[in-house]
């Protein structure tokens, strides 16, 4: 009997000393980041400020093109992307969760953009993402953003790429 009563004793000051994490501030925390901070970035297509919030080890999961991980594989593709004449760029995070932890989280919510296609007509595409979250150094980097289209893939871009030679049939 004494044995478990030391036990639920040590139990009792473990888990008293273990940090609080207060989820909502961190929720607060994450959706400034994303919808506030690292939307500004990319209305300003500012690659070194947009790739500022991932951390180094990070992976961009695009549609149509190959996963980058990795802060010079996602410069690449931040250049490629913020170099298109796009018009406009919105994104909001509808659902943050935060791990007991504190350290870990993950947000989702929809995007909108529309950009100038090849012939000079506006092309907008809607879809959904999910981004993880990660505390590096007390700070919420994102280890992986995954965007994906509601809308169905352009022909062009579902069976090669632009500039490339047609496959063969």
């Amino acid at each position: 009997m004494k044995k478990l009563f030391a036990v639920f004793a040590v139990m009792l000051v473990f888990n008293a000393c273990a940090p609080q994490v207060d989820i909502e501030a961190e929720r607060a925390a994450i959706r400034n980041i994303s919808d506030v901070e690292w939307l500004q970035a990319a209305l300003d297509k500012d690659v070194e400020r947009s790739l500022s919030f991932f951390a180094d080890d990070a992976s961009m999961l695009y549609p149509n093109t190959p996963i980058a991980t990795g802060k010079e594989a996602m410069r690449a593709l931040d250049e490629r992307e913020f170099a298109a004449p796009r018009s406009s760029l919105s994104w909001q995070t509808s659902q943050i969760e935060v791990a007991r932890s504190g350290d870990l989280a993950y947000s989702r919510g929809t995007y909108e953009f529309t950009m100038n296609g090849p012939d000079g007509q506006p092309i907008t595409d809607r879809g959904k993402f999910v981004v993880v979250w990660k505390k590096v150094d007390g700070t919420w980097k994102v280890v992986a953003d995954v965007p994906n289209s509601d809308l169905p893939p352009r022909v062009e871009t579902a069976i090669w790429t632009p500039g490339q030679p047609a496959p063969a049939p």
